[in-house]
């Protein structure tokens, strides 16, 4: 990937053209990119872009590597969605990163009006741009913020969320290029990683509609943690595992509001 991007080619060109020399400035580049690889700086960071949901993001060390497993949220979400049966949902995306939750759902979803929040304004920026390159800048919003205290109330269909939830404590033990390049702010969520959880979880409550559904995912082994969290303002609760196993991605729909009491007829 470093040679590819080195010698601004693709990899059909280059094992089409093995006699291919790279030119002494891109060699000079090549020698940078292994550089700072052996640092420990992302290919991703070094590249400037990661492929998610079938689209190409540009990432910078202001927002976290979009990942794979993430790509079940998106899955989830949109499911949700059909459940909703919505015709124009209005879509929240806490803690967008990169953008890649939020215009992935636009990308799907061409009726949906999507708003995506950071308290990052290096990383809105970042966002915006993705949503500019992949031509639905029109359609997702941006907003800086802390969670979704800004928001209304009753007012979304969806919100969904990739938010920190790695616990301080287990820092050390993250790989390098994560603990000494990525974002520290979309990482870590307290000594436990469920600060953020048990803040989103009633701020979610407040501003979805009835019958709305939040989408969350869920850090190594806290998925009965979090379950715990959710009291009895919410129904239809269920935590779906990625393909290695692991319980990733929880969902749960605000309940419908009561229906009033009538008064008996005399």
């Amino acid at each position: 990937m470093l040679l590819l991007h080195a010698a601004g080619c693709d990899r059909t060109f280059l094992r089409a053209h093995p006699e291919h020399e790279l030119t002494d400035l891109q060699q000079l580049h090549y020698a940078r990119y292994l550089h700072e690889r052996l640092q420990g700086r992302p290919t991703q960071y070094i590249t400037g872009r990661q492929e998610f949901w079938g689209l190409e993001f540009r990432v910078n060390p202001s927002v976290l590597i979009p990942r794979p497993e993430t790509e079940h949220v998106v899955e989830i979400a949109e499911c949700r969605l059909k459940i909703a049966d919505c015709k124009s949902p209005r879509i929240v995306d806490c803690g967008a990163g990169s953008g890649c939750i939020a215009i992935a759902l636009a990308h799907d979803f061409q009726a949906a009006q999507v708003l995506a929040g950071d308290i990052s304004a290096d990383a809105l920026r970042t966002a915006f741009e993705n949503a500019r390159r992949l031509g639905v800048a029109d359609r997702v919003h941006f907003f800086q913020g802390d969670l979704l205290a800004c928001l209304p109330d009753a007012c979304v269909d969806l919100v969904v969320s990739n938010p920190p939830y790695v616990a301080s404590n287990d820092a050390a033990t993250l790989q390098r290029e994560v603990r000494e390049h990525e974002p520290h702010q979309a990482l870590f969520a307290g000594e436990d990683g469920l600060a953020t959880y048990r803040r989103l979880i009633p701020e979610a409550a407040r501003v979805l509609r009835p019958g709305a559904w939040l989408v969350l995912e869920l850090g190594y082994n806290v998925g009965e943690q979090v379950r715990a969290m959710f009291a009895g303002a919410w129904d239809s609760l269920q935590i779906d595992k990625d393909l290695a196993g692991i319980d990733r991605v929880l969902s749960a729909r605000s309940s419908p509001a009561p229906n009033p009491q009538l008064p008996s007829p005399k």
